[in-house]
């Protein structure tokens, strides 16, 4: 399908993650904290033995928005300023959004954020079972994380589906069992109870580098649910395939934060020699050339 530049409507938008999933085995998703970002993901694509391979959806990532404002990832950023973010991004691009919700807040203020997520044309959130003051799951038992009970976060759920203006927003719920060495059998009876509550998917997350206890908890699931959606984000498990993950269950598979891993380096470096070197001829060629830019946005020349 031939896309141009913000010509998708907030409805439109919303809802075409939902026809992907009905269409494609398996969906490719990629960080974006930017316009700029958001654009570069949509234009690009491989074609690799005649088959063409492209992002599918965007991910709005909670770690990087906020580090991206130098704040710490603890849901210090409000939802209103990482929509209005999202805004922007849906002014010059046309994919569907995945929204990183962390733990959502209270049901009734989750509620809210849902109903204003569907009026800007975000497709779902991914709403993570851990109560309190969130840190980052990569820390594992590292950090004080707890998670909540699993009658809470099943009313949570359900309370955040009931106030859905449509029936095309995806809830999916992430399980962090695994993040925080509670097992797989506590996984797999949250994963049930989530879906029982109405949890439109599930994401597991895990710090194993092996991937095993993600193909495993797939395994499992999907002996129970046959259709229900499953989300990886193989940030630590980073050398298991995409069709790996797909030919054992998985639908989605998230690149969580890699462009904004790969940004800050390259800024870093640029700065740096143009302080040792006084001059900036020998950090052009690390740098997108004038003309380049000058063509990048549609209507700057």
């Amino acid at each position: 399908m031939k896309r141009e530049l913000g010509n998708a409507t907030a409805e439109v938008r919303g809802a075409s993650l939902g026809k992907l999933l009905t269409c494609q085995d398996g969906l490719r998703v990629m960080e974006v904290h930017s316009p700029l970002s958001a654009m570069l993901v949509e234009k690009i694509f491989n074609i690799k033995n005649g088959v063409r391979t492209e992002f599918d959806a965007f991910w709005s990532s909670s770690l990087t928005d906020s580090t991206l404002l130098g704040k710490p990832d603890i849901e210090l950023v409000s939802f209103s300023e990482r929509f209005s973010k999202i805004a922007e991004i849906f002014q010059v691009t046309t994919k569907p959004l995945i929204f990183d919700a962390d733990t959502g807040g209270a049901p009734e203020h989750l509620c809210h954020h849902v109903r204003t997520a569907e009026k800007l044309g975000i497709s779902a959130f991914i709403v993570e079972d851990k109560t309190g003051l969130k840190k980052n799951s990569l820390l594992g038992t590292g950090a004080l994380q707890v998670q909540a009970s699993v009658i809470d976060f099943s009313k949570k759920i359900s309370m955040a589906k009931s106030s859905q203006f449509t029936s095309s927003f995806l809830l999916i719920a992430r399980i962090e069992s695994l993040v925080l060495d509670a097992g797989m059998g506590d996984a797999i009876h949250r994963a049930l109870a989530y879906v029982e509550a109405g949890a439109d998917g599930i994401m597991i997350h895990s710090r194993d580098e092996s991937g095993f206890s993600v193909l495993e908890f797939a395994r499992v699931f999907r002996a129970h649910h046959k259709n229900i959606p499953l989300v990886c984000v193989p940030t630590t498990f980073n050398g298991v395939h995409y069709e790996a993950l797909i030919d054992n269950g998985f639908n989605i598979v998230i690149y969580a934060n890699h462009l904004l891993r790969a940004a800050y380096p390259a800024m870093r470096h640029v700065a740096t020699e143009i302080l040792k070197n006084g001059c900036t001829s020998k950090v052009e060629k690390h740098c997108l050339a004038l003309n380049d830019i000058l063509d990048l946005v549609p209507g700057t020349r």
